[in-house]
């Protein structure tokens, strides 16, 4: 699937290629701080997959718990996560999905580091909704 992804003031845009059925919800703990909410969802492009088209991401390194170096890439400007590669080999790039303008044909296929999970978000389906605020 042909995806457009952009930061949400648009000074980075890019293209990739991602296959819907590997979208992925991660709730470990270095994904709810850098996201600071309770998961990011992500899709992951091959590297060759992957075209930036505007603008150029700042990087920042974490490393994981398991020592694996991983590069933040977000927009210096608006600060918007766009994606996360390993920084050893970047063969592919982790896509946020919230930066996708496809992001309502990417629901989530799995759940992952579900052990760091937040008991709250397992079900929101009680909470009261509004259409907007």
């Amino acid at each position: 699937m042909d995806v457009q992804g952009a930061c949400h003031c648009g000074r980075i845009r890019y293209e990739a290629v991602v296959d819907p059925e590997r979208v992925t919800i991660c709730h470990c703990t270095d994904c709810q701080e850098l996201t600071g909410t309770a998961y990011r969802v992500s899709v992951p492009t091959a590297r060759e997959a992957f075209q930036l088209r505007q603008g150029t991401p700042k990087v920042y390194v974490k490393t994981a718990e398991s020592g694996a170096k991983r590069g933040q890439a977000f927009c210096a400007d608006c600060g918007s996560p766009l994606y996360a590669y390993a920084v050893d080999n970047p063969a592919t790039y982790g896509l946020r999905v919230g930066c996708l303008a496809q992001r309502s044909e990417l629901p989530p296929k799995r759940r992952i580091w579900c052990r760091s999970a937040l008991d709250w978000s397992n079900d929101l389906s009680g909470l009261p909704q509004r259409p907007r605020e």
